[in-house]
């Protein structure tokens, strides 16, 4: 082992519930750090299917595929199915490891378990943990999104119930908050200073004493601050080995359902967001995220959806005689039929 692979590397959790913006957050560190060698590992949801790995990418170009990808700027990326820790292995093992390791878990990841990883023989003694960085989306918080909502119940009632509920989303949301050492509570964009400061009372109420929070819209945190959150009680990794699988609140991916549904080329823009908040609408559905072909355009139309919150742009180019054929991505909790959600795009589409 050389001298540098020798040397405690500090690694960084970023977790967050599905939509909230990690991926956009990652995307930031990676195009705004300079001067050091960062590696980023993205967990993508295996469930979902090979055919869907571009949703799971950074947003930097050449990286995608289990394997380790070295950027233009000198960073290192990768995306894993499952276990993150051979890869972390593999990029402690690099003749030129890492400086930092920042890794995104998926939306419906519990943080706890996935730390016991550290206290693993083969890295405790190699890394560090310097944080847990836990990603918000003020406005679906605000919104009720993880706790009911009554019609006539005020913004400040909502915020404040929606973290005493027993449903998988809400339980998962407390579970990745409540192992934050710091708080990026971003789309504050989306709320007035009344709205974001009623979100960070509620989060007050579940979130560690000790932990910091930070306003942010688009993910845009100084990469300086991010990587540097040096959470003391996390030093040595080995004691997250003491975590159990029955600490806290446990939901499988079990409870929640994922398809990929495939969607004929669209007439319209317009038309095929207005079908997309529909269905998301009317089938809760939690995560909406793929792409789509719209007649007259030679770019695919690239869309994400929080709940009825899409957002869309042009980004990538449609060989000419290529497949028109659209892929989205839907997830809800159980029950979900893929049926319906196909009948509902497809045959309207």
């Amino acid at each position: 082992m050389s001298a540098a692979s020798a040397k405690r590397v500090p690694v960084s959790l970023i977790t967050g519930f599905l939509g909230a913006g990690k991926t956009t957050l990652m995307r930031h560190i990676l195009q705004n750090v300079r001067g050091h060698r960062v590696a980023i590992v993205v967990q993508a949801d295996g469930a979902i299917g090979s055919e869907t790995d571009f949703l799971h990418k950074c947003g930097m170009e050449g990286c995608c595929g289990e394997e380790i990808v070295e950027l233009p700027n000198g960073c290192l990326c990768c995306t894993v199915r499952e276990d993150f820790l051979p890869i972390l292995e593999a990029l402690l093992d690099l003749e030129h490891p890492p400086e930092h390791v920042v890794i995104e878990t998926s939306g419906l990841a519990l943080p706890r378990p996935l730390l016991k990883a550290f206290g693993s023989p083969t890295v405790r003694n190699r890394v560090t943990v310097d944080g847990v960085i836990t990603v918000l989306d003020a406005f679906a918080v605000a919104s009720g999104r993880f706790g009911d909502r009554p019609a006539k119940e005020s913004r400040a009632t909502v915020a404040a119930k929606a973290f005493h509920h027993d449903d998988p989303v809400v339980a998962i949301f407390e579970d990745q908050l409540s192992a934050a050492d710091l708080i990026v509570l971003n789309k504050t964009d989306l709320l007035d200073a009344a709205g974001i400061d009623t979100v960070e009372k509620a989060i007050r109420q579940v979130a560690p004493p000790a932990a910091r929070i930070l306003r942010a819209s688009e993910g845009k945190v100084d990469p300086a601050i991010l990587l540097g959150v040096g959470a003391d009680a996390k030093a040595d990794p080995g004691a997250y080995s003491a975590f159990s699988e029955g600490d806290g609140h446990v939901f499988a991916h079990d409870d929640f359902e994922r398809f990929v549904i495939k969607v004929p080329e669209q007439s319209s823009v317009e038309g095929f967001l207005t079908l997309l908040q529909a269905v998301a609408r009317k089938y809760d559905v939690l995560r909406t995220k793929g792409y789509a072909a719209v007649q007259g355009q030679s770019k695919r139309l690239a869309v994400q959806g929080v709940g009825t919150r899409f957002r869309h742009e042009f980004d990538r180019s449609l060989a000419a005689g290529a497949d028109r054929m659209g892929r989205i991505v839907m997830i809800g909790q159980k029950g979900l039929k893929e049926a319906v959600l196909r009948a509902a795009l497809v045959d309207a589409g």
